[in-house]
This record gives C-alpha cells, structure tokens and sequence, in this order.
C-alpha cells in the first residue's frame, strides 16, 4: 500500500507525533533530550522551522510547529533524526533504528485548536501520572509559554501572543488555561488526527482544507458504484 501523500502547507501549523520504535525508549537520560534538543533547534534554524510547543517523553515526542518553506518539515525531523539516532546508538553501543517508521503529523486549524493543541501536548506528563502540575516536568514548552523561562528553541505563536499585551499577561492568561480539564471530545478530535493525518479543525475548514489541496479528509467508502 503506497504511503499516504502528507501536506503541511507553509504557514500553518502542524503537530507532530514521534515515537519509539515497538514504544522502546528513545530518551534514557536529560543528557539524550538535551541532544535532541539541540539537534531540533539546529534542523529548525537550517530549514525554516518555527517551534511554538513540545514535550519529550520517555518513548515519544510531540512537537507543534510551523513550516516557513516547502518540505520544511519533513527536512528537519530527516536531520534531527539523522544526528540523533546515530548519537543515541554510539552512546548505548546499540544497532538500528531507534524511531518507529515516519513521523506522525497533520496540520491544525490555528483558531480554536491550535492553543488546544498545545495544551494537549505540555498535559503529557500529568496524563503519564509522571506529574501532578504541567510545571513540575522540565523537558516541555509550559515553562516557556506559561512561566516565562528564556528557551531559545520557542518561537511564540499569534494565537498566544494574542493572550495579552504583555509577556506577564501572556503567562498568566496561559496558566489559566489549564484551570480545566481538556473535553474529552476535543482529546479525542486531537487522537484522530494524529492517527489519520486529518486537519485537526472544524468539519467546515477539513472540506475547505480538501478544496484547496486535493488531500481527502475523510476516509473515502470503497466499492464499486452501483448502477440503476
């Protein structure tokens, strides 16, 4: 079965999803995700990446970014891998790959998801049980967008920035935020789309999304059409 084609167009964000090979784990120290760290923001600087959110966990990674050029993307997370695979195995005198198959990704619709989005990805930890508060887990985005602390690697999104009028009122409109759970319609909207590669957005923008690209939304019915 050919690879489904995947579209994400420049300009609009886009969440992805990298995992484990088998859920092994791909980070078994802070030193690992300080690498994957640097390498992330060495492939988003080479290509034209902007980093808005992120979580690295033990066996998988989810990042929130936007393209600024055709194949962006795709040619970051190929150098990200490329240097962090071969550091990991030297480091555990391991063979092979380490990540299973290609990154997960689908684009997002920036208004109504994509703060959604984000939160969904720094709540990592806290859904794990590894955390009480998404504050208390260092290798996420929340310290960044919801505490302020410097991060190189974060480039804030319109949609944040549009939370206030200063830095402070940013952080404080963020943290509270997460003053609710996520519905769990809305987490599910965010499953199904990482394992479609579906527009995470309304049914409205997914047909306009479709219209524009020629990248079907919906999984199509099979079958011969039957004839009157």
């Amino acid at each position: 079965m050919p690879r489904k084609r995947r579209c994400l167009p420049v300009g609009m964000p886009a969440h992805i999803m990298q995992q484990g090979v088998d859920k092994q784990i791909c980070f078994a120290s802070d030193a690992d995700m300080a690498a994957y760290a640097n390498w992330l923001l060495e492939g988003a600087l080479k290509f034209g990446v902007l980093i808005h959110a992120w979580v690295f966990m033990t066996n998988h990674v989810h990042l929130l970014m936007t393209p600024t050029q055709d194949q962006s993307i795709s040619d970051c997370m190929q150098y990200l891998g490329r240097h962090y695979v071969r550091y990991f195995n030297y480091r555990y005198r391991r063979t092979g790959t380490l990540f299973g198959g290609r990154f997960k990704s689908h684009p997002v619709q920036t208004t109504q998801y994509f703060l959604a989005c984000s939160r969904y990805i720094e709540l990592n930890p806290v859904r794990a049980g590894m955390v009480a508060d998404p504050g208390e887990y260092s290798w996420s985005s929340y310290s960044a967008q919801a505490l302020g602390r410097p991060v190189r690697m974060w480039t804030p999104h319109a949609e944040y920035e549009h939370l206030g009028s200063t830095k402070s009122a940013r952080q404080i409109a963020y943290r509270g935020l997460f003053g609710s759970a996520l519905k769990t319609e809305l987490v599910t909207e965010i499953k199904y789309a990482q394992k479609t590669g579906f527009v995470l957005g309304t049914k409205k923008f997914r047909q306009q999304f479709e219209d524009l690209t020629g990248v079907a939304q919906s999984h199509k019915k099979r079958g011969r059409k039957r004839h009157r």
